[in-house]
């Protein structure tokens, strides 16, 4: 149990919790901080793993609210991917609570390494994927219209393959939904797994990509915590400091992340993900 008088470990617990919130907002993974410092302090697994969740949500929240020019515009993409999101999160919660941790945990470290890998070579799909996009229209209407079709419908479908391409198909919503799951039942690297899909599907820029995968992650870790609230024991003391310390570091992060240019924002997501990777492997 949190002992209030340990001003140690409420110190040490509560810097977790900063570090956790500002990298958080920035890539992703600060559950990587939150969780073994945790376990350090012995508390049990899955005590530790639920009380981090709950002490992370307003840390996601204030990240969001850090990004919330960035958010402009992407509305029906919130919605869609939203609902993906959510209903990983609430699958992911409910396996946490229902089957042992190394049942999912077993597939993390490959999961964290092809979203390394997705965001190392992201600029060359990307302008891979805008190439196939421009060929499609050009497909679509040559001459301003389809072949043995009126040019409506070949507007209509050029209009439907642009919004696509701005909120993201059906496969990405899959993928969205299969990265909450994960992140539902453990979370760390979840970001990190979010950015790579992201930067991959949506044509967009990787500061508003990373504003979504904010939001993503927030619906995710707080429909996990509405979960854990309800069904299981939470250490309130714990997830207060961590709570504390996140709300502080997720407005640090998002100040530190949008002045990061795309690159040195790729960077850090590389260094987090390989750095995540080893630390579960190890």
């Amino acid at each position: 149990m949190f002992v209030p008088d340990d001003l140690l470990r409420a110190l040490a617990i509560f810097a977790a919790g900063l570090a956790a919130g500002t990298i958080n907002t920035v890539v992703g993974s600060g559950t990587l901080i939150t969780f073994p410092t945790l376990l350090a302090f012995g508390y049990p697994p899955v005590l530790a793993n639920v009380s981090n969740n709950v002490g992370l949500v307003p840390g996601v929240a204030s990240g969001v609210y850090g990004y919330r020019a960035e958010l402009g515009g992407q509305r029906r993409r919130l919605i869609r991917l939203g609902s993906a999101s959510m209903c990983g999160g609430l699958v992911g919660a409910i396996l946490l609570l229902t089957l042992p941790q190394s049942a999912f945990k077993a597939i993390v470290p490959a999961l964290i390494g092809v979203a390394v890998v997705m965001v190392v070579i992201q600029p060359r799909l990307a302008k891979w994927v805008a190439e196939r996009q421009r060929a499609r229209a050009a497909l679509l209407t040559p001459d301003g219209s389809i072949a043995d079709a009126p040019a409506a419908a070949a507007s209509a479908a050029s209009a439907a393959s642009a919004a696509e391409a701005a909120i993201g198909g059906p496969v990405l919503w899959v993928l969205v939904f299969l990265a909450g799951i994960y992140g539902g039942y453990f979370g760390a690297a979840q970001g990190v797994l979010l950015i790579g899909m992201l930067g991959i599907a949506l044509n967009d820029s990787l500061q508003r990509i990373n504003a979504t995968k904010n939001v993503l992650a927030g619906l995710v870790n707080g429909l996990a915590a509405v979960v854990f609230i309800i069904a299981t024991h939470i250490d309130w003391g714990v997830a207060g400091l961590i709570a504390a310390g996140s709300i502080i570091g997720g407005q640090l992060g998002a100040r530190i992340g949008r002045r990061l240019p795309p690159w040195g924002l790729r960077v850090v997501i590389v260094c987090v993900g390989v750095a995540a990777l080893v630390k579960l492997l190890a």
